[in-house]
């Protein structure tokens, strides 16, 4: 295939030299004259003869035998069967990381990434055929369908296709990713963009909406700067304790099982049991105790709290609007199908909701004989257990069935409101 690359900075070049050393034909362009002088002269090297910074020594070794083109807009156009997208979406110099966080926060700047696209897409108008293009840019949930969308025309069939990669190993990480990720707004464009990574490995491919795909790649970014707080929280209480940070992360890098898979990883009720949100709770007083550089198990319970309090907003908002339905937390168990409730979080939930002076009640089936369920006026439920017994549950009619676990049964009787959080919702 002829696959095209607008822009060959320190992403797209090295994934250009990649999909050529797999038998591709690859052209780009770029704006920048020090690429272009490095492609042409073959040498990814600085004015002091070493390595350019952020480039990495195999695309160095591939752009010495290269046939690279560089080509300007219009004659990459009529070129590509694809066409990559990796123009920059950079932040402002003070989120870097380099200095102190300042006080505000802003988003990635699009600048680059519209200018580039309305150009693009123009010139795909003039052209006679469609043009598979894809955005590989990172940017934030709604980003394309608010920035992107409107510039493009008919012509322009759209992919997200974000990679998961680090600077400096761009080429092994783009060649063995764990998974490739299809942001799909063209159900033709992804089939091509699949058929062409079936030609670089056999990696699995996830196809996604195009909000969701710009969530997944920065909840992976973000969830691995999680991961390194932890781990740096763990280094900063062994040189408290004397403790060994290599020997905590080594054992728990052996957990492949319920730490490093899917596990734990659904929306849904707040953490629970009985050693879960106490240890964080300990964890949080040894760290004020050890003056820890932050808090970060404070945090933790924090966040779990709040996102309790959300559970209670929303149960609050349907509340206002029909004051004559009852309150009803199904399942008061932490864990489904047990009976156990330490630590529980549909507990918290009713607690809160007291406190705000919501008259709440609670069934569970592990607590209470089935033969005993009240249920039949129609109410606000919350579904705070994900309990196998209600998965399938026939709710009154006129009821508000709140499901923060996505799984109530979609067959039930005409006039039940279904609010499935994060996902999508029946009435």
């Amino acid at each position: 295939m002829n696959i095209g690359f607008v822009g060959l900075g320190k992403l797209g070049l090295p994934v250009a030299l990649a999909v050529e050393d797999k038998g591709h034909k690859v052209a780009g362009i770029d704006i920048d004259e020090n690429t272009l002088r490095m492609i042409k002269n073959k040498r990814l090297l600085d004015a002091n003869g070493a390595l350019a910074e952020g480039h990495e020594p195999k695309a160095e070794k591939l752009l010495l035998t290269s046939e690279l083109e560089i080509m300007d807009l219009p004659e990459l156009v009529a070129f590509s069967d694809i066409i990559f997208v990796p123009i920059q979406t950079p932040h402002d110099p003070l989120y870097e990381g380099v200095t102190r966080l300042p006080e505000t926060r802003v988003d990635f700047d699009y600048t680059w990434l519209r200018e580039g696209m309305k150009e693009l897409a123009a010139v795909i108008d003039q052209q006679e055929e469609d043009k598979v293009v894809i955005i590989i840019s990172t940017v934030l949930p709604t980003t394309i369908e608010r920035e992107i969308k409107p510039l493009l025309n008919p012509k322009v069939k759209l992919c997200y296709n974000p990679f998961f990669i680090a600077m400096g190993t761009v080429i092994p990480d783009f060649l063995n990713p764990e998974f490739v990720l299809f942001g799909v707004d063209d159900d033709d464009a992804a089939k091509v963009a699949e058929d062409f990574y079936t030609t670089l490995h056999d990696r699995p491919f996830f196809h996604t909406d195009l909000k969701s795909a710009e969530l997944i790649k920065v909840a992976y970014n973000t969830y691995i700067g999680m991961k390194i707080v932890f781990a740096n929280t763990m280094m900063e209480i062994c040189h408290h304790t004397g403790a060994n940070v290599d020997a905590v992360t080594e054992a728990m890098g052996l957990a492949h099982d319920r730490l490093m898979s899917k596990k734990y990883l659904s929306g849904g009720m707040g953490d629970g049991g009985g050693c879960h949100p106490r240890d964080n709770i300990a964890m949080s007083w040894l760290a004020n105790e050890l003056n820890l550089s932050h808090n970060f198990f404070d945090d933790l319970m924090k966040a779990r709290e709040h996102q309790t309090e959300w559970l209670a907003d929303l149960i609050e908002a349907e509340h206002n609007l029909a004051p004559e339905l009852p309150v009803v937390l199904m399942g008061r168990t932490f864990k489904p199908d047990t009976k156990l409730t330490v630590g529980s979080p549909a507990i918290l939930l009713e607690n809160i909701l007291k406190e705000r002076g919501i008259e709440v009640e609670s069934y569970d089936p592990y607590h209470r004989e089935p033969d005993t369920l009240w249920f039949t006026p129609k109410a606000i439920y919350l579904i705070s257990t994900k309990h196998q017994a209600f998965e399938n549950l026939t709710f009154p009619v006129g009821s508000i069935v709140l499901d923060p676990h996505r799984y109530i049964t979609k067959n039930q009787a005409e006039g039940v409101k279904i609010i499935h959080l994060g996902g999508k919702n029946e009435s």
